[in-house]
């Protein structure tokens, strides 16, 4: 039939983040990965960058005999690469490419981007030159792969970069291998979250920003440059959100072709008595590490609440939530103690020995540790954003304040010394999420609590929240009963959503377990709607407006 979907046979996808657990990109791309290796099989290939030559990487687990033969080829074209399976599920294969020999023609690299496409690299600096060699390396990776195996064959095939770090590998791929069509896809901009960060008023500024001259202003020529033309030359271009759908079409003047929302996998989730057996457990570590940091013993009622992700202080609304946590603790009506973590990852030094020490014991404390808010040392105490707030509430967590907060500065990777669990065993103890982020293209963190049956509470800046009001579908926001409590926010009402997280905590504090109970059923139902099975129907939408492209174009040769 005329109007079917064409499908690719080959799916070649690349990121910074293939192997490399860095961020939300990691969370897409190995939750969605066991859905594709289901439908294609070993035709999915993941390409990262190789930063583990002679160190154990435990996301991934070589093969010396897979394609052995195209690998010495390739190490003859100059293309140094480990190839194998990536420790997910679906343990799809990945090639990992070292980008370090490139570095030597760097310059010509950045002119052959210039002269096809206009990319200037001229005032690049910081994570750019690496990453834009990561990225020339992969596009090289496709076209020997693709000349090797794939060439001859009547394949449809697909490339897909992820984020600006992708971009030049795109442009390589779209000069070099026409054949193959290639998707680019932004999970936010890189001038957007930086106009965010710097405290200008994003949203509504938008229409009238020209992403070029606040690009230059910024000092973000290099990334928004590459971001831009990558945009512009693919066969499909795409985002997360609604929300980043708008601000690509104004700053990279360019419209969205599709949107591929975020979903996840259900299978990171314990069930029946091991959920609950897991819930109860990390609970009482969490009050545990309360009690020694504290010298406060916590009821087993304490309200949990957390927030979590990318330590970008502003744009991830860390700021607000310890605005709120403040404002609440001043509440006359709230009955029962909170414990507030912050889970970011900042400047760690390594755990407290003291917190340690006395961890492994099994007394319960009746006096604080000094700085009795903080789990690991850091190494600029005096700069950090979360301390200099904490500092500025003087809120030093003495036992008549009925809310504490516990910063938490590292990744919880089941290795940091205080409670070697990973994200998602602490995850599942919280009673709250809170993520009242200010510019959040999605919003794992969000997903991932309702689908630990977490009810949460975040923005209508989010892509997340846009969409949770968009399945609730009446004119109300999405309210906490419904798993999720979505608060209006802007450019300026920085105070009424603190107010509202508050208002909402209150509300929770006041229920009963039906009540409770019910709130965090709804959570994970609205999250099985966000499965894989679901979204990846967008994905699929996105091959076939890139096949149809290269089709066109290769009629055209």
């Amino acid at each position: 039939m005329e109007n079917e979907k064409i499908s690719p046979t080959f799916v070649f996808e690349s990121s910074w983040e293939v192997c490399n657990k860095v961020g939300g990109i990691y969370t897409v791309l190995s939750t969605r990965a066991k859905t594709l290796v289901e439908q294609l099989d070993d035709r999915l290939l993941f390409i990262g960058p190789d930063f583990w030559r002679g160190k154990d990487n435990p996301l991934f687990t070589e093969d010396n005999a897979m394609w052995a033969k195209w690998v010495k080829k390739a190490k003859g074209e100059g293309i140094n690469v480990r190839v194998g399976r990536w420790n997910i599920p679906g343990r799809p294969c990945v090639v990992l490419v070292d980008f370090a020999p490139y570095f030597v023609a760097r310059d010509h690299i950045y002119g052959e981007a210039w002269a096809s496409y206009g990319v200037d690299s001229l005032h690049a600096y910081g994570d750019y030159d690496e990453a834009s060699m990561f990225s020339y390396a992969a596009g090289r990776v496709v076209e020997s792969y693709y000349n090797y195996f794939l060439s001859k064959g009547n394949e449809r095939i697909v490339y897909q970069a992820h984020e600006w770090m992708t971009g030049l590998g795109a442009l390589y791929v779209r000069s070099h291998v026409p054949a193959i069509a290639t998707i680019f896809t932004t999970h936010a901009t890189s001038i957007g979250r930086s106009i965010a960060g710097n405290n200008k008023p994003l949203y509504d500024y938008l229409y009238a920003y020209n992403g070029n001259q606040m690009a230059q202003e910024l000092n973000m020529e290099a990334k928004h440059s590459v971001e831009r033309q990558t945009a512009h030359n693919v066969d499909c271009f795409t985002t997360v959100s609604d929300v980043t759908a708008r601000e690509c079409e104004e700053l990279l003047d360019r419209q969205c072709d599709a949107v591929l929302m975020n979903g996840f996998e259900s299978d990171f989730v314990p069930t029946g008595q091991k959920f609950a057996s897991s819930r109860r457990q990390v609970r009482q570590k969490l009050l545990r590490v309360a009690n020694a940091l504290t010298g406060v013993e916590y009821p087993a009622d304490t309200i949990i609440v957390a927030t979590s992700g990318r330590y970008e202080f502003k744009n991830k609304g860390i700021d607000v939530y310890l605005e709120a946590m403040h404002r609440l603790d001043w509440q006359q009506d709230l009955q029962r103690p909170v414990l507030a973590f912050v889970e970011v990852p900042a400047w760690v030094a390594g755990p407290r020995r003291d917190l340690q020490e006395r961890l492994a014991s099994d007394t319960v404390y009746t006096s604080p540790l000094p700085m009795p808010f903080l789990t690991h040392n850091l190494n600029a105490v005096e700069s950090d954003n979360v301390l200099n707030a904490l500092r500025m509430f003087d809120k030093s967590n003495r036992p008549e304040e009925k809310v504490k907060v516990i910063f938490v500065p590292c990744y919880l990777d089941g290795r940091d010394g205080i409670f070697d669990m990973s994200y998602y065993d602490v995850l599942i103890g919280n009673d709250l999420s809170i993520y009242p982020s200010y510019y959040e293209p999605w919003g794992y963190t969000p997903l991932e609590s309702v689908a630990f049956h977490v009810p949460c509470i975040t923005t209508s800046l989010s892509g997340f929240g846009m969409w949770a009001n968009k399945v609730k579908g009446d004119s109300q926001f999405s309210t906490l009963e419904d798993g999720v409590e979505v608060i209006p926010r802007t450019d300026y009402n920085y105070g009424d959503v603190a107010d509202g997280i508050v208002r909402a905590v209150l509300r929770f504090a006041a229920w009963d377990k039906k009540a409770v109970d019910k709130a965090r059923s709804n959570a994970a139902r609205l999250s099985e709607k966000a499965l894989w099975s679901h979204f990846i129907q967008y994905y699929y939408d996105a091959y076939d407006i890139a096949l149809r492209k290269a089709e066109n174009r290769m009629a055209l040769l």
